[in-house]
C-alpha cells in the first residue's frame, strides 16, 4: 500500500509489520521516525522523499542570484504542514546570511493566498518563496498567476509549479515521486508472492 502524509504512515506503521508499505514524504523520514536509515529502512517499510523542506535555503538561494539584497522576499508558508517546523528552522537563517529581510506570510486556504499577496504587493516585496504544503502545490496555478499578475519572481518547491506557469522550481516531481513509489510497491509485491 502507498500512504503519506506523515500522520497517516506513522497509523499504517503501528498497524503491520507484515504489508508491505511504500510513503512519499515531502519531510525527512528518520527524523520523523518512520524508518531508521534512507538506505536500508528495514522492515515492511520503503519508499520515497522529496527532501522538501531541506531544499528551502538553496531555494532561496536562487532567489537571492534574482533579487540581490537589501530586498524583502516574502515566504509565504502553511503552518499546519508537517514540515512547518523544520522549515522555521532553516529558512529565516538561510534569509539573514544572504542580506535579505523576511515576510512570512501563513496561508491555510485558497482566500488566504490571495489575502497574502494582497500584502505581498502592499510590502513591494522583491520576491516569494513559496513553502511546502499539499495546499500550495495543489494551487500552483492560483500561485503562479498571481505572481505572474503582480510580477513577483516566485520559486515553488515541484517542478509542476513551472509547468502551472511559474516562474522557477527546485526540487522533486510529484509525478516522478508517485512514478517510483509505484515501482517500489510492485517489487514489494513480487518479494511476497
Amino acid at each position: 500500500m502507498i500512504v503519506g502524509p506523515n500522520t497517516a504512515m506513522r497509523v499504517v506503521r503501528t498497524a503491520t509489520s507484515t504489508i508491505p508499505i511504500v510513503f512519499v514524504s515531502g519531510g525527512d523520514p528518520t527524523e520523523s521516525g518512520l524508518v531508521t536509515n534512507l538506505s536500508r529502512p528495514g522492515g515492511n517499510i520503503t519508499g520515497v522523499s522529496f527532501a522538501s523542506s531541506a531544499l528551502q535555503p538553496k531555494r532561496l538561494g536562487l532567489l537571492h542570484e534574482l533579487v540581490p539584497p537589501p530586498s524583502t522576499i516574502a515566504w509565504l508558508r502553511d503552518p499546519r504542514d508537517p514540515n512547518f517546523e523544520m522549515e522555521e528552522k532553516e529558512v529565516p537563517p538561510a534569509a539573514r546570511e544572504l542580506g535579505h529581510q523576511l515576510l512570512a506570510l501563513n496561508a491555510q486556504s485558497v482566500g488566504e493566498i490571495d489575502a497574502a499577496f494582497a500584502t505581498i504587493v502592499q510590502s513591494r516585496a522583491g520576491a516569494l518563496l513559496i513553502g511546502n504544503s499539499i495546499l500550495f502545490n495543489n494551487r500552483r496555478r492560483q500561485l503562479a498567476a498571481l505572481a505572474a499578475r503582480h510580477g513577483v519572481p516566485a520559486i515553488g518547491g515541484i517542478r509542476e509549479f513551472v509547468l502551472a506557469g511559474g516562474l522557477m522550481s527546485y526540487g522533486a516531481s510529484d509525478t516522478d515521486a508517485y512514478r517510483r513509489a509505484g515501482s517500489l510497491l510492485a517489487l514489494a509485491d513480487e518479494t511476497i508472492e
